[in-house]
């Protein structure tokens, strides 16, 4: 092996109860001022994440420090619904490149409409970093797909030749198999945000992927029928009593955006992206922008996205982007 292969199981004790968390959810709390807060604090205050949020934390960066080369993080999850697998990342090349050699629907554009995940935090800090998604938690072929996730990863780093390691291509051939008739790139186009006391309850038989018309109804709360909002795909169908997310809708779009964006990332487009009509730098970050979307309307999201930027905030009608980072500390 060339390298070092660290493993780490997370969420114990929420798992121990069969549920996603005990007292808060482990993979929103991701963020600078929290974790700031936690490890300052009094450990005698913690809650019960807290204390597995340090401990993952301190081994995840005892990890880095060691490292004599490149850094992969690869994040396996589960979902309450049923359906395909899938990779999420934030949208740099170099988790492009890594998450494109395993053959499942790729999405992108969560991390902007979700907060405090451990993928955004170490890909924020230049990390390769991809969260894969094997499939329902009870279903016993999730294991199989996440074992095969874990085969094909470890060869894509470069930790064992491939002509070593069978089992990376056994891997490849099962998910492809089980995924071959799905769409290879997808972009997330909306998340249905739910409370407790909402009283959300998804309608039965859900999948990943499954498509949806635009007004369909998909679940009901205390205001009534929750409606799809445009057709789409459906993601993520919360089948559980915990969790923040109701729902997701992806859309499929054609790889020659990608092709374009990798292009114009190349040439290094960005950094004249402040001379568009209707965009000026960010006074107070020198790898954002500031978009005023009265003059900038037509091409102001999906240009930047393009570009390698994400979406930090959208209020009155300015839109701030920022680059995203790569290993070592490069924008996207």
């Amino acid at each position: 092996m060339c390298g070092d292969f660290i493993a780490l199981a997370g969420n114990q004790r929420a798992l121990e109860l069969g549920q996603r968390f005990v007292d808060r959810d482990l993979n929103r709390a991701w963020t600078e001022e929290r974790l700031e807060r936690l490890l300052s604090g009094d450990p005698g205050d913690f809650l019960a994440e807290d204390h597995e949020q340090v401990e993952l934390l301190n081994a995840i960066e005892e990890a880095r420090r060691a490292a004599r080369g490149s850094v992969y993080l690869l994040d396996l999850h589960t979902t309450s619904g049923e359906g395909g697998p899938f990779t999420t990342f934030g949208d740099t090349l170099a988790n492009r490149e890594f998450a494109s050699t395993i053959p499942v629907p790729m999405i992108l554009g969560l991390e902007e409409l979700v907060d405090g995940t451990l993928l955004s935090y170490f890909g924020e800090r230049g990390w390769v970093a991809v969260v894969f998604e094997s499939g329902q938690h009870d279903e016993p072929t999730a294991r199989d797909r996440a074992a095969a996730a874990i085969w094909v990863f470890v060869a894509a780093a470069g930790l064992v030749p491939h002509a070593d390691m069978p089992q990376a291509a056994e891997g490849w051939k099962l998910l492809n198999g089980e995924t071959r008739r799905l769409p290879r790139v997808l972009e997330m186009r909306y998340r249905h945000p739910v409370d407790m006391v909402d009283g959300f309850t998804m309608s039965p038989g859900y999948l990943n992927f499954q498509k949806v018309e635009e007004g369909e109804v998909v679940a009901r709360d205390v205001r009534g029928v929750v409606r799809v909002p445009e057709a789409s795909r459906i993601l993520m169908p919360l089948y559980q009593v915990q969790g923040e997310d109701g729902f997701f809708l992806v859309r499929e779009f054609r790889p020659f955006w990608l092709w374009m964006s990798g292009a114009l990332r190349t040439l290094r487009v960005d950094r004249v992206a402040h001379l568009l009509p209707g965009v000026a730098r960010d006074p107070n970050d020198p790898h954002a922008v500031v978009v005023d979307r009265r003059v900038a309307r037509w091409y102001a999201l999906q240009l930047f996205h393009l570009l390698g930027f994400r979406k930090l905030e959208d209020e009155g009608g300015l839109l701030v982007l920022r680059r995203r980072a790569l290993e070592g500390g490069r924008e996207a």
